[in-house]
């Protein structure tokens, strides 16, 4: 029987900016919970349709901060190195996701990115805009969690996660401020930051966002395979 074939959206290291990486654990992750991971390096805006026409389901993933003129805004002065060509890139293929009706599965920068596109905001760094916010990226093993979150009732996320709070690790410094479109808030912080946004059930198959990094425990509990099989199976016989 044929994999879905899963879609995976590839970082430029912040030292090498001509030069695209991908962590094994987004593969490994889509691996197991029984997708085929197809890598999409950064394209044109224009092709995004095309690319997407030869996949079943789209997965961002980490890395770099998104250049604020997307949501409005002047870079802070902590703002990180931006990438242009991956920015356009991902933000047309979650409009064209959308659109698609495609399943979506958005992590931590892909998690902002989800929601930029959708007409949301962003904040730049949590550690100077928002006082008494925790530590959210902390010099730390991958696998190693660092906060739980609280996973809000009636929500997807709460339904693939089967609990009300989880142990989760972090890396980052920016977080979403503003909801875009028609998202909702799924998951939080004890300091408040937005830990998870999704489209409510009805309105697309499948569009889910987490600020954490979920695949980094695809060898390590606890694990959130669930996340990932949810993915998949949100293809549902209805392939491209």
């Amino acid at each position: 029987m044929t994999r879905p074939a899963i879609g995976v959206t590839i970082e430029n290291p912040r030292q090498e900016p001509e030069v695209f990486r991908l962590r094994e654990d987004y593969v490994r992750s889509v691996e197991t919970a029984g997708g085929l991971p197809l890598v999409l390096a950064p394209g044109r805006p224009e092709d995004a349709t095309e690319v997407l026409g030869r996949v079943d389901a789209l997965l961002l993933t980490g890395g770099a901060d998104l250049d604020p003129k997307h949501y409005g805004e002047k870079p802070h002065p902590k703002l990180g190195p931006t990438f242009e060509e991956r920015d356009a890139f991902e933000l047309a293929l979650v409009r064209e996701a959308l659109r698609r009706d495609l399943p979506l599965l958005a992590i931590c920068r892909g998690h902002q990115v989800l929601n930029v596109a959708m007409g949301g905001t962003l904040v730049q760094d949590i550690a100077s805009q928002l006082p008494g916010a925790g530590a959210h990226d902390p010099d730390v093993e991958r696998w190693e969690t660092c906060h739980e979150v609280e996973i809000l009732p009636g929500t997807r996320l709460r339904e693939i996660l089967g609990t009300e709070r989880v142990a989760v690790n972090s890396f980052h410094h920016q977080s979403v401020k503003r909801l875009g479109g028609d998202l909702v808030l799924s998951a939080r912080s004890p300091d408040g930051v937005v830990e998870g946004i999704e489209l409510p059930r009805g309105t697309r198959r499948f569009v889910v966002g987490v600020q954490w990094h979920p695949e980094s425990f695809w060898d390590h509990p606890p694990g959130f395979g669930s996340l990932f099989e949810a993915l998949v199976r949100a293809v549902d016989g209805h392939p491209r």
